[in-house]
């Protein structure tokens, strides 16, 4: 009886540990892209609300070049203001230099700086640009046969 009784007070404090263990958060804007650094050229498409039709916009063409988007290792972040923690939103105005009230696409290149900023979609084609004339892209598309 003894031992039946420590048992179930065993897995009950198992179980209640379990339970209050706290879930892993999402990582934080800065997190996700400080992540990609060397791996990944990030674009971070920043607008005050979902139903941004710039977001929309931009969202669409960068989806119909999906192929070159994959090529050149890029990943699309999606930064909505009202779904941003103050830590974030500190972060978009200060070392993305975007204002809270105004659509941006931001291209941060593998090094993880900021290399182009715009406030408007921008076509896909302009960016693709901008990316092929940096070094380290130069450097891939030898490397690849390009």
């Amino acid at each position: 009886m003894l031992r039946s009784i420590l048992l179930v007070l065993l897995v009950s404090g198992f179980a209640l540990g379990t339970l209050a263990q706290k879930p892993s958060a999402k990582p934080s804007l800065p997190e996700r892209i400080k992540a990609q650094r060397w791996q990944k050229r990030v674009v971070v498409l920043y607008a005050p609300t979902a139903e941004s039709v710039e977001l929309k916009q931009q969202k669409a063409s960068m989806t119909s070049a999906e192929a070159q988007v994959e090529a050149r290792d890029i990943l699309i972040i999606e930064a909505i203001e009202t779904n941003l923690s103050p830590t974030e939103k500190q972060y978009v105005r200060q070392t993305l230099d975007v204002e809270p009230s105004g659509f941006a696409v931001v291209l941060i290149g593998k090094d993880g700086g900021v290399k182009r900023k715009e406030t408007k979609p921008i076509d896909p084609k302009a960016l693709f640009e901008t990316i092929d004339t940096m070094p380290m892209r130069r450097q891939e598309m030898r490397t690849k046969g390009e």
